[in-house]
C-alpha cells in the first residue's frame, strides 16, 4: 500500500540527497504501507518523488534518536522539540529514494486535492 506523505522541501532534498535517511513521526499508519509518496509542502505543493519503507521504528524518542541521529536530516534540537512530551515516536527508515523527472502538480491532476495534514492512503 502507499501514502501520500507531506514533507517540508528543506527535508524532501535532504531524503533525495541521502543524508536523511529516517523520517520522525508522531503518529503512524495503521495500515501495512511499502511505498511512501512524497508531497512536498508549500511553498512548492508539488509530488516530487518516492521511498520505500524498510522498517518502522518504535520506541522512546531518546533511543529513536540514538538509532538514527546519523543520518536524522535534522538536529538534535528540532528532533527534542518535535518529540517534546512525547513518551514514543516512531522513525520511518527510507530506502530507494526516487525523485521524479517531472514533478507532478496535485491542483492539476486532481480536481478536489488537499494537502493531507500527516499522510493520506493512495491507490
Amino acid at each position: 500500500m502507499k501514502v501520500l506523505l507531506s514533507i517540508k522541501p528543506e527535508y524532501v532534498e535532504k531524503i533525495f540527497n541521502g543524508e536523511k535517511k529516517y523520517e520522525y513521526r508522531k503518529v503512524i499508519f495503521k495500515k501495512n504501507v511499502d511505498t511512501i509518496v512524497v508531497y512536498s509542502t508549500m511553498p512548492e505543493g508539488l509530488i516530487v518523488g518516492e521511498f520505500k519503507v524498510d522498517t518502522i521504528l518504535f520506541d522512546s524518542p531518546e533511543l529513536i534518536w540514538n538509532e538514527t541521529k546519523k543520518f536524522a536530516g535534522v538536529s538534535a534540537k528540532f528532533f527534542k522539540e518535535y518529540f517534546a512530551n512525547r513518551h514514543e515516536g516512531y522513525a520511518i527508515k527510507i530506502i530507494d529514494p526516487v525523485r521524479y523527472e517531472k514533478p507532478i502538480d496535485p491542483k492539476l491532476e486532481f480536481d478536489s486535492f488537499y494537502a493531507p495534514q500527516s499522510f493520506c492512503y493512495i491507490t
